[in-house]
């Protein structure tokens, strides 16, 4: 008599689900509303993942997109070396070198944030530094902040003391800035916690 043994590791990987992938590369993506474009997105790939609990699409090589106005002019720019698009909430999670700037010389920079296309919105709960008037003024965000998409509106969580001053100009002298061009609400209050 004689019998064959299976390899109980073996078998239950045979009863696991693979998730399917799917790969884009050079990706070219337009962002519209309500008929007009207010995005653009570029990326040199893009994985679309079905698992048992759902879709996901990652941009992992870096990706950079540009904002409108509805002049169709670009009005801000964002970039970062990872990102991660939760279709079902309609945001993306960003991270690794993020920069977000606009055409009046604001910058910001952070480890990670959110953007939230619904809201046309990015926020974080991490450290954030905002350099204003190409390098002329920055303010640091401990604890974060909140932004609009054309970074007009600031709110920056738990300021650094002493983050806020005013680099010398070549052409004239610098003077102390008491009130920023830049709508910024420095302000104490618990930043909002973003979605996992």
């Amino acid at each position: 008599m004689c019998a064959c043994e299976n390899d109980v590791n073996e078998v239950r990987e045979l009863g696991r689900k693979k998730p399917n992938i799917e790969e884009g590369k050079n990706i070219d993506y337009y962002l519209s509303s309500n008929g007009k474009m207010r995005a653009h997105l570029t990326a040199p790939l893009l994985l679309r993942i079905q698992t048992d609990s759902g879709r996901k699409s990652e941009l992992p090589n870096t990706l950079h997109v540009d904002f409108y106005n509805d002049s169709m002019k670009v009005e801000s720019q964002l970039s970062a070396l990872y990102g991660r698009y939760m279709e079902n909430e309609n945001k993306v999670f960003l991270r690794d070198s993020v920069v977000a700037f606009n055409t009046k010389g604001d910058t910001l920079f952070c480890k990670e944030m959110y953007w939230d296309q619904n809201l046309q919105k990015f926020y974080t709960d991490k450290r954030v530094v905002l350099s204003k008037g190409y390098g002329s003024t920055y303010l640091v965000g401990i604890k974060g902040m909140t932004c609009t998409q054309d970074m007009t509106q600031v709110t920056l969580f738990e300021m650094q003391p002493g983050s806020y001053f005013t680099a010398h100009n070549m052409d004239s002298t610098a003077t102390t800035a008491t009130t920023p061009a830049l709508a910024i609400t420095p302000t104490t209050a618990a930043p909002v916690k973003p979605a996992k």
